[in-house]
């Protein structure tokens, strides 16, 4: 009898096996949750990554297009330029057959007085021959110049042609760079107001959740937390409190992300204030290094809670851009924060 209760009692102690299968089905899950997130971040990154190549694509075949535009527009100034100088040609021609012809008519007149006068008929004729030299001269010149003045004209007829199909082109292609430019700025408008819409959405669920904390305003399209939510004086290590703050901004970011395509490229800059009182600590040589580390601590912190990193920006101001200029305790509180901002990457 005593040994069958001995028998039992250790028996009823042996929890092990069980344990080790909880253990196993617990880690299967989270293999099995974290395959899921990186399928996830892969397709996402894709899908990013197609967008981008569209919009290079894009900028490429406008700068192509500026391109043929300037080659056309000086092939333009080459035709109007040799235009000009076939005109000047064409009018020396012109004032040059004008001279001819009065020295045609110069020469019949002498003819005719030669025929008139009676008394030197001989000094007549030799004039008239010499004149009808000179006029059939003329006429060879005159023809010669017609057939130039006409190759002139059919060239200048080519080069107008040709400006006007150059000038059409030109036309065709600023239609082209208007048309895609104006594409580009709705594309980029679109995405502004819909980066819009959601960040008033963010700001208010956040607003919702956080209530109206005394140390927490909102300042333009941020966010602003006083440092003594997070910090301790002089520290840069999350304290609880912050660390619940956090947890309630993880959570509005994480229902965010769902909502938000994936072509927008947004991010939640997260920037560290301090005051203008100098901190010189081994692990802190100046106030950069500290509101840097306060806002690194946070992006780090929202890691953990699953916001990816490309989604987060750190970045540290020191006592340099500060909201209250004044030498005061008061201005000192107000200048220590940490600030968020949700805008475009």
């Amino acid at each position: 009898m005593a040994y069958a209760r001995g028998r039992r009692r250790s028996e009823g102690l042996n929890y092990w096996p069980g344990f080790v299968d909880a253990l196993s089905t617990l880690l299967l899950s989270i293999i099995f949750i974290l395959s899921i997130f990186v399928l996830g971040q892969f397709f996402l990154s894709q899908e990013v990554t197609g967008k981008d190549e569209a919009l290079n694509r894009l900028n490429s075949q406008i700068e192509e297009l500026s391109q043929l535009l300037a080659l056309e527009r000086g092939n333009n100034r080459n035709a109007q330029d040799q235009l000009a100088l076939l005109s000047d040609s064409l009018g020396k021609a012109e004032g040059e057959k004008t001279r001819l012809q009065g020295l045609l008519d110069t020469a019949q007149g002498s003819a005719a007085n030669a025929a008139a006068a009676g008394g030197a008929l001989t000094e007549a004729q030799a004039r008239l021959i010499d004149q009808k030299r000179i006029s059939d001269q003329a006429m060879a010149q005159i023809e010669l110049l017609n057939q130039q003045i006409a190759a002139l004209r059919r060239q200048i007829g080519a080069l107008e042609e040709a400006l006007n199909a150059s000038e059409k082109r030109d036309q065709e292609s600023q239609t082209k760079i208007a048309d895609l430019g104006s594409r580009l700025n709705i594309a980029l408008a679109q995405r502004v107001q819909e980066l819009s819409r959601y960040r008033s959405d963010f700001f208010g669920r956040l607003r919702e959740i956080l209530g109206n904390r005394p140390d927490v305003r909102i300042v333009g399209d941020r966010f602003v937390f006083q440092s003594e939510v997070f910090f301790a004086p002089g520290q840069a290590t999350l304290q609880p409190e912050g660390k619940a703050e956090m947890d309630k901004l993880a959570s509005v970011l994480l229902d965010l992300e769902k909502q938000i395509p994936t072509d927008i490229p947004w991010v939640l800059r997260v920037d560290g204030h301090t005051d203008n009182r100098p901190i010189k600590s081994p692990q802190f040589p100046s106030n950069w290094e500290l509101s840097a580390s306060r806002a690194i601590a946070v992006v780090q912190y929202l890691i953990t809670k699953g916001i990816p990193a490309e989604r987060l920006v750190a970045a540290g101001f020191g006592e340099f851009q500060p909201i209250d200029p004044t030498d005061s305790d008061e201005a000192r509180s107000k200048n220590r924060r940490i600030e968020m901002k949700l805008t475009e990457r």
